[in-house]
């Protein structure tokens, strides 16, 4: 399956659940990898079936927290290049080139590239949804997931570089199911800021949202990407208040 034979072998690693009907376009963006892993936590929609069925190998772990369920993914895959998308992303044809052309001579060790995010219908190329840099290609030795059950992220100390090409980020939600994933995340994040000590003032509270706004709206000029863009970015912004609220608010709940 690989386009050059000369580059380091790439496994690509996809956690997954109850994702049929995104898995699809996601395996086929991934042919140009040496092995696809789907690391599957208990779907019944068929989801396995259709990995098995476009020759992935399928590994069954119960649910850990994306950034614990991602780095046993990675743990998992036969190759020490691993590519970590999402059941709802592609990679486009000039990502996979990319990909492929670095690393028949890697000059780092871990990559980031572009996410472009659909929203209510449209690609956004502005503001919080574009270019979204993402750090998924590394060399395993010297990178790893970090232990975030949300917001996860990639660790690692070396140079990281950047590669061409955008990846799709194409979710199938609607605004209500967004909306209540955002508001699960938020909770996620509250939990993990009072757990680490830290506090918002009410000025945090109050600015924080405010700052957001014109950072993404006006300076990263979200305003291009029409109605999709506004709400997108209000609703970012929405989310910083109420995470800090949250917060506020977990003493008196507990």
């Amino acid at each position: 399956m690989g386009i050059a034979p000369a580059r380091q072998p790439l496994s690509a690693v996809i956690i997954t659940r109850n994702c049929k009907d995104l898995l699809g376009p996601c395996l086929d963006s991934l042919a140009f990898a040496d092995e696809i892993l789907v690391v599957d936590s208990g779907s019944d929609d068929g989801t396995v079936e259709l990995a098995r069925a476009r020759g992935a190998r399928v590994v069954h772990a119960d649910w850990r927290g994306f950034g614990p369920q991602k780095q046993f993914a990675v743990e998992q895959a036969r190759h020490d290049w691993v590519l970590c998308i999402d059941s709802d992303e592609r990679v486009t044809p000039r990502l996979a080139a990319g990909i492929a052309a670095e690393l028949a001579a890697p000059r780092c060790l871990a990559y980031r590239f572009a996410r472009s995010n659909r929203f209510m219908g449209r690609y956004l190329r502005h503001g919080e949804g574009y270019p979204d840099w993402s750090l998924r290609l590394f060399h395993r030795a010297h990178a790893r997931w970090s232990d975030d059950p949300v917001h996860e992220q990639v660790l690692t100390t070396g140079p990281v570089g950047r590669l061409p090409g955008d990846l799709l980020h194409d979710t199938a939600d609607t605004l209500d199911s967004y909306l209540a994933k955002q508001n699960r995340y938020t909770t996620l994040a509250a939990e993990r800021l009072a757990a680490a000590g830290k506090r918002p003032t009410p000025a945090r509270l109050v600015l924080s949202p405010l700052v957001r706004f014109v950072k993404f709206y006006f300076l990263r000029l979200g305003f291009l990407d029409g109605l999709p863009g506004l709400v997108h970015i209000v609703i970012g912004c929405f989310n910083s208040f109420v995470k800090y609220a949250k917060v506020l608010d977990l003493p008196r709940r507990r």
